[in-house]
């Protein structure tokens, strides 16, 4: 469990350590696109790849690709450390997240291998309070390394417990690993299905992305790169279906409506955390006037009541083997915690604010295992990596999504703002609050006088609140959703992964022996009970 631990705290710290800094950053840089894009290069990174890291597990085993995905992270963030203009930054973070995306998948994987459906959460709820550790002490780092030191810090803290991380999973992993000759485990991979799925992707999220900002909504490229990437990911569908025989998503993970419902519930919850966790500072520092170090202490109730409610989510499902109770009871605390962000107040009230970040926290980590359990009672052990790699390429696809359309809202509202503020600032100083320049120049308000810093606050503060309106629709979809989730068994039986390029040959060879097994069994039963044999 050591090395394992280690990554989730590794991964932890990079995803909130760099929110406090993001201000700071773009003013470095001067770069006005660079708020959403440090975020975002690293979230559709993430995305696009997370559907391979369960593929080629499948091949080489775990141990191999788990210190392959931690090289890559570190190599990202070397890069961004030494950056020295915007785009290298972006494409670090780019790297960083191919990197996590992997430590992420292998972590949840590993961990499903080793223990039983039901005794997994257990150990996934301990997971959990490293990231709950890590996630806490992540922003307060970020604010440190910003105000103190210099925001590059954000990104060397990564090197040495990387090279930790890196040696103990070398030298203390012990796991089963194939011993797949590359090129076999190479002509092996669905290279269509791979090529097809990272592309489709990153055309839909880009879409969104450049959408208003870099071009308008109605050009070309826009309608382009939405067009075609809902084509190539429809085409990705019938290769999967049709043609692929080692398929990146296996299209039977989505033979229910049950288990379409569970992957539904957990994009949609993360759509809403990682939406709250990235846009809470910037309202802390626009609205509340917070600087960054305060920025990354404001998110902490929200982080540490998520990672918290997750573990004892876990040990409650280890111990009762029941997870639907505690799914309906997440979308109740869920929909009631992000809705009272509705009624933040414009004035700094801290209580109100932190109670509701619990309550919306605790909403969300009762219900991250839920909808994972009831996707894998649902399949068999063959498919355990394209399960979790599923999940969390759908949970990648929440957050992206959360990002960018959370920042499109913010800035056209606060466009819809500027001739208000050109009336009262001049259109100098407005433009500087215009659209996607708002985010980059949340500093600058302090620098105002009083009776403007009031103006453009409330112009940040009426944004915000139709960003959070947007959060209570998507806690609403998850709990609608979580109504056609079914119950399944969790079975206390562990079950070795099936890995290497014949593993689809071997787990018809394992269901067939099961099957015998289990015949032999019950004829055994029946003539010790003098039973007429079957």
């Amino acid at each position: 469990m050591m090395p394992l631990c280690l990554s989730v705290l590794l991964s932890a710290l990079d995803l909130t350590i760099v929110t406090p800094a993001i201000p700071a950053i773009v003013a470095s840089f001067r770069s006005v696109a660079g708020y959403v894009w440090i975020g975002s290069a690293f979230v559709l990174a993430n995305t696009a790849v997370t559907p391979i890291w369960g593929s080629v597990a499948d091949i080489w085993g775990r141990k191999p690709i788990m210190l392959a995905a931690v090289s890559i992270f570190l190599v990202g963030s070397l890069l961004c450390a030494l950056s020295p203009q915007m785009d290298a930054l972006i494409a670090g973070r780019a790297i960083q997240g191919v990197g996590a995306s992997g430590m992420g998948t292998m972590v949840n994987v590993i961990i499903c291998d080793t223990f039983s459906l039901r005794d997994r959460r257990l150990y996934l709820a301990i997971i959990s309070i490293i990231w709950a550790v890590g996630s806490a002490v992540g922003p307060v780092l970020g604010g440190v390394f910003t105000t103190q030191l210099n925001w590059r810090w954000c990104f060397w803290i990564n090197l040495p417990i990387g090279a930790v991380v890196f040696f103990v999973l070398l030298f203390f992993l012990n796991i089963t690993t194939p011993h797949t000759p590359v090129l076999a485990g190479l002509k092996t991979i669905d290279w269509t299905g791979s090529l097809l799925i990272v592309g489709g992707a990153l055309m839909i999220l880009l879409g969104p992305e450049f959408g208003d900002v870099t071009f308008p909504w109605s050009s070309t490229t826009i309608i382009c790169l939405i067009v075609f990437g809902v084509v190539a990911l429809g085409v990705f569908l019938l290769n999967e279906w049709k043609f692929a025989t080692n398929p990146v998503i296996p299209l039977r993970l989505f033979s229910s409506v049950s288990t379409v419902s569970a992957y539904g519930v957990f994009t949609s919850i993360f759509y809403v955390y990682i939406g709250l966790a990235y846009y809470l500072p910037l309202y802390s520092q626009s609205v509340l006037g917070a600087n960054a170090l305060s920025s990354g202490v404001y998110i902490i109730p929200l982080i540490v009541s998520c990672s918290l409610a997750a573990a004892c989510g876990g040990v409650f499902i280890q111990k009762t083997g029941k997870y639907l109770p505690l799914m309906y009871a997440a979308e109740v605390t869920l929909v009631l915690g992000t809705g009272l962000f509705i009624d933040l107040d414009f004035e700094q009230n801290l209580a109100k604010l932190f109670i509701f970040e619990i309550l919306a926290g605790i909403g969300v980590g009762l219900n991250i295992e839920a909808p994972i359990l009831a996707a894998q009672a649902a399949t068999t052990v063959r498919d355990t990596a394209a399960v979790i790699a599923t999940m969390s390429f759908v949970r990648s696809i929440g957050t992206a999504v959360s990002i960018v359309v959370s920042g499109v809202i913010f800035q056209n509202e606060m466009s819809a703002a500027n001739p208000l503020l050109t009336d009262q600032l001049g259109p100098e100083l407005a433009k500087q609050f215009n659209g996607d320049e708002a985010s980059a120049n949340v500093e600058r308000i302090g620098t105002l006088g009083p009776d403007q810093q009031m103006v453009v606050r409330k112009a940040y503060f009426g944004s915000m609140k139709k960003v959070w309106i947007m959060y209570v629709a998507f806690a609403g979809l998850s709990a609608i959703l979580s109504l056609f989730v079914r119950a399944h068994y969790l079975s206390t039986k562990t079950e070795g992964a099936v890995l290497g390029v014949d593993r689809e040959k071997t787990a018809t060879l394992q269901r067939r022996s099961t099957a015998n097994e289990n015949y032999l069994e019950l004829d055994e039963l029946r003539e010790n009970k003098g039973a007429p044999r079957s």
